[in-house]
């Protein structure tokens, strides 16, 4: 099926590549850099039929100078999809093509990028979420997990959402709210941000890769 209009310049389908040495520390981003970047725009890491596409709310700065999702410094996604079981070792995310081998894509809801999710507007969400639902409906995967619940409140117009499963389903896509995974959520500290990815995971059906949580059942204490 074709993808939705205007995602197709913007895929990055590559599954090649060995395993790399795991998370690498990167030079602080310019002035200059981080002016640019605000023009950049992160190409989907996405194909079809994937299991779970994760959804940012928008890239942050130091990610599209960096060209890949979630490259910011102190940002806890690639730490929680190991711990969770996602992944079998810790990736970097300058290793992100590596996910589509294992059924995970990653797309955003504003492509815009900036310093802070506040300089997005309302009327930038609601356009946003009208995209990624074509999106989903285009490439059609199993489940929807966003990451953050303001984003998707925002996006999709779900004031008293929570995290967890949501009622909502996109065509067979079935919709999970996840943490917002930045270092400035300090709701939940690493090991409670791990939970509630590794409730997902098993939601999926996905198997445990990393063997340090297990499928529960999980303590609620930090």
């Amino acid at each position: 099926m074709n993808p939705a209009p205007g995602d197709r310049p913007t895929d990055r389908r590559t599954t090649g590549g060995a395993p790399g040495p795991g998370p690498r520390r990167r030079p602080r981003p310019t002035r200059a850099e981080l002016e640019a970047a605000h023009d950049a725009r992160l190409p989907d890491l996405i194909a079809d039929d994937l299991t779970v596409l994760l959804v940012g709310i928008n890239p942050g700065l130091s990610s599209a100078v960096a060209g890949h999702h979630f490259a910011t410094p102190g940002n806890r996604l690639w730490p929680a999809l190991y711990r969770a079981g996602f992944t079998p070792r810790l990736l970097d995310a300058t290793e992100e093509d590596q996910l589509l081998g294992l059924g995970i894509g990653i797309t955003s809801i504003v492509r815009r990028p900036t310093a802070r999710a506040a300089e997005l507007t309302a009327p930038e969400y609601a356009a946003g979420g009208g995209r990624l639902r074509r999106r989903v409906l285009a490439r059609r995967p199993s489940w929807l997990a966003l990451l953050g619940v303001t984003g998707y409140r925002a996006a999709f117009g779900s004031p008293d959402a929570t995290v967890g499963r949501q009622p909502l389903t996109i065509g067979t896509t079935q919709v999970w709210v996840l943490p917002n995974p930045s270092g400035l959520n300090a709701h939940y500290p690493p090991s409670a941000l791990a939970v509630e990815f590794a409730k997902l995971r098993i939601a999926t059906g996905l198997p445990d890769r990393s063997g340090l949580l297990g499928d529960g059942p999980f303590s609620t204490g930090p």
